[in-house]
C-alpha cells in the first residue's frame, strides 16, 4: 500500500508539473526480416526437413517449462543472421537475464537482434534495457510506451486510453527459419525456474512458411507507429557494459540458475533439430494476429481484429470445441455463442482457473457471473486445482503441470481436426484491447491430443462443476481415494467469495 501511495503522490506532482509526451518519431528507421538464405546449420535443418513437405509447416508442440526455454535459448546460441523477439513480459529475473545474455552474445557473434517489448512490464529494466540498445547489433523498440518512467500510476492517469491497450502477442524468430509462438512470456514462473507457481502453458516451435507469416507479423508491428526506439524514450541511462557482465555473471552464480543451466544442457532439442530427428507435424498452418492499429484505433473496427479472423479460420464447430482459456470472459455474446453450440449437440468442454488458482480475481468475477448460465446450456466447466500435478508423462506432455499450477495456456480444438495455439485468452481485452496473435494448425494430431487431455487428464488435475439437482452450483474433486463434493469454491475464503460476488456486478467486464 505504501508503494501504492507513492505512485499515487508522483502522480500528483507529474500533474502539477504539466503533462508530459512521447517523443516526435522522427528515429523509427523501417527494417524487416532478414531473408533465409540456407546457408547456416540452423537453416540448412530446417529447408532439408522442409523440402520434403512442399507448403506445410512443421509443428513441434512445447508444453514442459524447460524446453520452451531450451528453444529460445538454444535457437539464439545457433543463430547465425538474426532474432527477432517479441514479448508482453520479460522480467528482471534468472531466466530474463539468462536469454537477454543470449541474445547479447548472438549480437558479439554479428547477429541482428530486434528486441519488441510492451513498455507495460519494463519497470526497473530500463538501464539494461538502454544498454542492450546501445550494442551496435541490438535494436530495442518499446511498444505503446509510457511516459512516465517512475511514476507508472500516472500514465494511467493521464493517458488511459492509451495505455490501457497492450501488446499482448509473443513470438521468438531465428534466422527467419524457426519460430516460438504460444503463450509463455519470459519469466520464471513461465518457463520453470524455482518459481513457487509455474504457469501451465504451452507453445509450439514452427518451421516452413508460415515462419515467414510470423515475421511478417513482426515486422509489421516493428514498423508501427506505436513501436518507440528504446534510446529515445531513455537517453543516456544504460548501465556500463562491465556492471551488464557482473550482472548477468552473477545470475548464472545463483544455485537456481545453475540448476537450471544444467537440466538445460540435458535438453537434447537442438541437436536433435540440426541432426534431422525431431519429430514435426507436417500440415497446414496459419499466423493470425491483430493489426497494430488496434492499439490506437477507438472506433472498433473489425478489421483489424484477430476475433474476426480466428473464427472464420477456425470454422464452425460440427462435433466438438475444447477450449482453454486461464482467463475466461465471454461476454453476453460470447457466452450466447457458446451456449449455442451446446444447445445444437456440439460436445462444448471449457478448462479455466479455479478461483483458487487464478492470479487476477477480478477475472475470476467476469467468468463466475456466466457458470451458471454456460451449465444449463450443457457446456462441461473445469477449473484447475492450484496444486495440479501431472505425474504421468503423457499428462505432462499437455500443458506441462506441475505442483503449484496456474492454468495460462491460450488453446482451443475444432472437432479434433483444428487447433489455435497463441497469446489470445477468451475474454474481453483480448477481443477488444489487447493485441494478440497465434497459429491455426489444421492438425488431427494436436487437436486430438487436446481432446484426450479433457478425456484423461482434465478430470484429474481440475474441479468439475456441476448443477445440483436443486440447481445449486457444486464442484466435484476427483482423487484416487474417491470424489470430494464442495458446496462453495474449494480452497477459497468467504472473504474472496464476497469480493468476486462484488465485482461480477460492478460494470467492469470491459476491462477484462
Amino acid at each position: 500500500m505504501n508503494g501504492f501511495l507513492r505512485s499515487i503522490a508522483l502522480a500528483l506532482a507529474c500533474l502539477s508539473a504539466g503533462c508530459a509526451s512521447l517523443p516526435p518519431p522522427e528515429d523509427r528507421i523501417a527494417s524487416t526480416a532478414l531473408p533465409a538464405t540456407g546457408h547456416s546449420p540452423l537453416e540448412a535443418a530446417v529447408s532439408s526437413r522442409a523440402a520434403s513437405h512442399p507448403g506445410l509447416a512443421g509443428i513441434h508442440a512445447l508444453p514442459i517449462p524447460i524446453d520452451a526455454f531450451a528453444a529460445r535459448a538454444l535457437l539464439a546460441g545457433a543463430a547465425e543472421r538474426s532474432i527477432d523477439a517479441q514479448y508482453y513480459i520479460w522480467h528482471g529475473d534468472n531466466t530474463g537475464y539468462l536469454l537477454f545474455e543470449a541474445l547479447r552474445r548472438a549480437a558479439e557473434r554479428g547477429v541482428r537482434v530486434r528486441l519488441l517489448l510492451d513498455d507495460l512490464n519494463t519497470a526497473g529494466l530500463d538501464p539494461v534495457i538502454a544498454a542492450l540498445d546501445a550494442h551496435p547489433n541490438i535494436e530495442v523498440r518499446l511498444y505503446n510506451p509510457l511516459v512516465y518512467r517512475t511514476a507508472r500510476v500516472a500514465n494511467y492517469v493521464f493517458d488511459f486510453a492509451r495505455a490501457n491497450r497492450r501488446m499482448h502477442n509473443k513470438a521468438f524468430i531465428v534466422d527467419n527459419a524457426v519460430a516460438v509462438v504460444g503463450g509463455r512470456n519470459i519469466a520464471d514462473e513461465y518457463l520453470g525456474a524455482g518459481s513457487d507457481v509455474v504457469f501451465a502453458d504451452l507453445d509450439v516451435m514452427a518451421v516452413g512458411p508460415v515462419v515467414g507469416e510470423v515475421s511478417g507479423e513482426f515486422d509489421l508491428y516493428w514498423n508501427s507507429a506505436s513501436a518507440y526506439p528504446a534510446a529515445a524514450l531513455l537517453g543516456p541511462r544504460g548501465v556500463p557494459a562491465a556492471d551488464l557482465a557482473a550482472k548477468l555473471a552473477e545470475v548464472r552464480a545463483d544455485p537456481q540458475s545453475r540448476a537450471y543451466a544444467s537440466a538445460l544442457r540435458d535438453t537434447p532439442l537442438l541437436k536433435a533439430l540440426l541432426a534431422g530427428h525431431l519429430a514435426f507435424d507436417w500440415v497446414h498452418a496459419t499466423a493470425l494476429y491483430d493489426d497494430p492499429a488496434k492499439t490506437l484505433d477507438s472506433a472498433q473496427r473489425t478489421d483489424v481484429l484477430l476475433l474476426p479472423q480466428l473464427l472464420e479460420s477456425m470454422g464452425r464447430p460440427q462435433r466438438s470445441f475444447d477450449l482453454v482459456s486461464p482467463y475466461f470472459v465471454p461476454g453476453d455474446k460470447g457466452t450466447d455463442a457458446i451456449a449455442a453450440l451446446a444447445k445444437r449437440g456440439v460436445r462444448v468442454r471449457v478448462l479455466t482457473n479455479s478461483l483458487a488458482a487464478t492470479d487476477v480475481v477480478a477475472v475470476h468475477a467476469g467468468y463466475a457471473k456466466r457458470r451458471r448460465e454456460l451449465l444449463e446450456a450443457g457446456v462441461a466447466l473445469y477449473e484447475l486445482k492450484p496444486t495440479a500435478v501431472a505425474d504421468d508423462p503423457d499428462d505432462k506432455a499437455v500443458f506441462g503441470l506441475s505442483s503449484s499450477s496456474s492454468l495460462h495456456a491460450k488453446t482451443f480444438a475444432v472437432d479434433g481436426e483444428r487447433i489455435f495455439v497463441g497469446s489470445f485468452n477468451t475474454d474481453q481485452r483480448s477481443a477488444h484491447l489487447n493485441t494478440e496473435m497465434g497459429l491455426v494448425i489444421a492438425s488431427p494430431a494436436l487437436a486430438q491430443r487436446l481432446g484426450t487431455a479433457f478425456d484423461d487428464v482434465v478430470p484429474r488435475v481440475a474441479y468439475e462443476v456441476r448443477l445440483t439437482p436443486d440447481g445449486s452450483l457444486e464442484w466435484l474433486d476427483r482423487t484416487p481415494q474417491g470424489v470430494t463434493r464442495f458446496t462453495v469454491e474449494p480452497g477459497t475464503r468467504a472473504a474472496t467469495r464476497g469480493l468476486v460476488e462484488l465485482l461480477s456486478i460492478l460494470p467492469i467486464e470491459w476491462l477484462l
